[in-house]
């Protein structure tokens, strides 16, 4: 893990000056421009709201905000991870012309969408305020979720990235999964609707833990269980380890596959 944090290092300007490219390409020639980083989520919130709240009648207090406090994670960590399984195949052409250090790709997938991750708890507050829905001190704790859902987020595009050079199927399997993994992720729902004897596979979706941690402090205004957080931190450095080694070990030959 210490080449990883030298590479991160050592090409932070590279990695900044990437990250803002991107965010310019996607919104460019939009009206709304980065508007829509805040749009988004809110669209989203809104349509699962009525869905949810109005016509299936989940007995759920403050919905949106129950809501919104798992979709903006979960945002970032789906988009985030589509950008990262294309970022080397997409920047084939410089790979081949350039020698440049192949990691900073996935990193900077995952930085420009938490650029927008950041940008998008703008119309959390907003809505909190609106809502009058009390700011708990429990807000403190949010680095950590926030960090381990990184670590994660990167350890997974890094994998994804690598196969995906070799396998370009991928990419359009990432989209499959993660519509699935939505619904198996508590984003639209509490962990009480899970049926106990389906308990222990439902735990087996590291979200759980990530998503757990940020609903607990922003809407319960609790802290998660020290084996919830624990588990938080182990799904993201275990992945991180295991996506950067698959990485590491295949970057040398990404481009006679580009």
């Amino acid at each position: 893990m210490l080449q990883l944090f030298r590479e991160i290092s050592q090409n932070r300007e590279l990695i900044w000056a990437l990250a803002l490219k991107d965010l310019r390409v996607r919104y460019k020639r939009s009206v709304l421009g980065f508007l829509w980083a805040l749009l988004n989520p809110l669209f989203m919130m809104v349509i699962l709201t009525v869905v949810f709240s109005v016509f299936m009648r989940l007995a759920i207090d403050h919905y949106a905000v129950f809501l919104l406090v798992a979709i903006l994670p979960w945002t970032f960590f789906s988009q985030a991870l589509s950008y990262s399984v294309e970022s080397i195949v997409g920047n084939g052409e410089l790979l081949k012309k350039l020698y440049i250090q192949k990691s900073v790709f996935p990193i900077a997938a995952v930085l420009a969408n938490l650029i927008n991750f950041l940008l998008s708890l703008i119309p959390l507050i907003f809505l909190l305020l609106v809502l009058r829905f009390p700011f708990y001190w429990t807000w403190l704790y949010l680095p950590f979720p926030l960090i381990c859902l990184i670590a994660f987020t990167l350890g997974f595009g890094f994998f994804c990235a690598a196969i995906n050079v070799f396998f370009r199927d991928v990419a359009h399997i990432v989209q499959i999964v993660l519509s699935g993994w939505f619904y198996c992720s508590p984003i639209i729902y509490s962990q009480d609707f899970i049926p106990l004897k389906y308990s222990f596979f439902y735990h087996l979706n590291p979200m759980v833990f990530i998503l757990n941690g940020f609903r607990m402090s922003i809407y319960y205004g609790k802290l998660p269980t020290i084996q919830s957080a624990a588990m938080s931190l182990v799904c993201g450095l275990v992945f991180l380890v295991l996506g950067y080694l698959v990485f590491r070990r295949y970057q040398d030959s990404f481009v006679y596959y580009l």
